[in-house]
């Protein structure tokens, strides 16, 4: 096997040259008379987790020896051979070409550094290049590319820098290209911002020079492996139990449902979440810039929009599709993201007997979720007053879900707020359950406490009856409840 046999000299696996020999020799070519540095004997290292072993600090002589067998094997493979192999057996062909290239070029590399060397450059032509050990780590929220030379990302809702980095920017503009290409789109001068998405559905943003002034700047926000459920969200902390009954009801009962937050709040993720609990026999109609929702209901008709062409024709919007759902016999319409003039053919689906729709907008409290929907709609051009917008908007969402992001990273739903109604020109709203915070512990974990406002009833309280919820409905909200005692104690 490549990797576990000795190749011109190299030392025998059992030795370990100083770091100091292995920086030297990375990139340097001897001939077979020169001396060979002496190993020195060490106690050895305790096994690191892999994606530790990613993070090793590369120096300058690596990468300068990877671009010079990168070049070398790209004259001597045959792409378009290469491309009619499945994975693994392209990956062994890779492999044996360049254990060709390392004997007849004479380089003095260790074992370790042969497999870095073979797995880095796999991934450049099979993959990802420098962002595959990212792209396999699941504790990784985003992944945030500043260039060639500097890569960011989001552990655990915190932001730290990476030793990634790409051999230079035209690497980087490949691997974009090769992103986006894979849903039908392009990144280059000419249209150097593009939304895309990965083949398990993570969201990715790329936006490229002239508009980049240090680089491609590329933004991947990465899905889990395994699907998140409010179950998940009540252990991670998001949501007390009770208050993730009250979800599941909103989701069950065909509440019209906006979820609301920031950047990272987890608005995507929350309406993956209460789309779990949609009666398989409904026919769910999903519209996104990037599709990126992942239901688990069988009945389910994907649409994604489509950027224009290089005329600069072509284009279908979101509100195309909103539009076209209409005619699509749809029981529930699923909007990804709501930025623009699609307000309105949302509210008017919700408001045409489509019970149940649901979308996401940015916004950083329900009464400015609100607002957002109005100014959108007002932005789209649509000469209609004030008043009927709000009128609109009241007889068509019955619920806004809040999520935040608070500053020690965690994710919480800080409101369950239901529209209740116009008084004069102002929407008369009511929060159903609040997020308080009462403090942060030494790590500086924000502690806080989930619970009921004190509403019996809710607005959605008959429509709970009319699917037999009310006595789980009246439960959760009873449980979550402060009592005055607790709130003085």
């Amino acid at each position: 096997m490549f990797g576990k046999r000795p190749v011109n000299g190299l030392p025998a696996p059992g030795a370990t040259p100083a770091p100091q020999a292995q920086a030297a020799a990375l990139a340097r070519t001897v001939s077979a008379q020169a001396p060979r540095p002496t190993d020195p004997i060490r106690q050895p290292e305790p096994a690191k987790p892999v994606h530790v072993m990613q993070e090793m600090v590369r120096s300058e002589e690596y990468y300068q020896t990877k671009s010079m067998i990168f070049g070398a094997l790209i004259e001597a493979i045959d792409l378009a051979q290469l491309a009619k192999l499945d994975s693994e057996s392209a990956r062994e062909e890779i492999r044996d070409i360049i254990n060709e290239i390392i004997s007849l070029k004479n380089l003095v590399l260790s074992i370790a550094e042969q497999e870095d060397l073979l797995t880095d450059i796999c991934n450049d032509i099979l993959g990802y290049g420098p962002l595959e050990p990212l792209l396999a780590r699941d504790d990784i929220a985003d992944i945030m590319v500043n260039g060639p030379n500097r890569t960011y990302i989001e552990v655990g809702g915190k932001i730290q820098q990476t030793t990634i980095r790409f051999r230079d920017q035209q690497q980087l503009m490949n691997i974009c290209q090769r992103i986006v290409s894979q849903v039908g789109r392009r990144v280059d001068e000419s249209s150097p911002i593009c939304d895309a998405r990965l083949p398990d559905g993570s969201r990715v943003n790329v936006i490229a020079p002239p508009l980049a002034i240090d680089g491609a700047a590329l933004t991947i926000r990465k899905f889990k492996k395994d699907k998140l459920t409010l179950d998940q969200l009540t252990r991670f902390g998001a949501i007390t139990p009770e208050g993730a009954a009250i979800l599941k009801i909103i989701g069950r009962v065909r509440c019209n449902v906006v979820i609301s937050g920031g950047t990272g709040s987890g608005k995507t993720t929350l309406l993956n979440c209460l789309t779990n609990y949609i009666d398989d026999d409904e026919r769910v109609i999903t519209c996104e810039d990037a599709a990126e929702l992942q239901l688990q209901q069988p009945h389910v008709v994907r649409l994604e929009t489509r950027p224009p062409n290089l005329e600069g024709q072509g284009s279908i919007t979101m509100r195309d599709l909103v539009k076209n759902c209409l005619r699509m016999r749809p029981e529930r319409i699923i909007v990804g993201e709501v930025r623009g003039p699609e307000a309105f053919d949302l509210l008017q689906a919700m408001n045409t007997g489509h019970d149940g729709s649901m979308g996401t907008l940015h916004a950083n409290s329900p009464r400015e979720a609100l607002s957002r929907i109005e100014s959108m709609i007002t932005m789209g051009g649509f000469s209609l007053p004030s008043r009927t917008i709000r009128e609109m908007i009241v007889s068509s969402v019955d619920v806004i879900v809040q999520a935040a992001r608070l500053r020690d990273g965690s994710r919480r739903i800080t409101h369950i707020t239901e529209v209740l109604g116009m008084e004069g020109d102002v929407i008369i709203t009511q929060d159903v359950v609040v997020y308080d915070i009462t403090g942060e512990d030494a790590n500086g974990k924000l502690a806080g406490t989930h619970r009921s406002t004190g509403i019996g009833r809710p607005k959605f309280w008959e429509r709970a009856r009319y699917y037999n919820e009310e006595k789980n409905l009246a439960a959760a909200l009873d449980a979550m409840e402060v009592r005055p005692e607790a709130r003085t104690g």
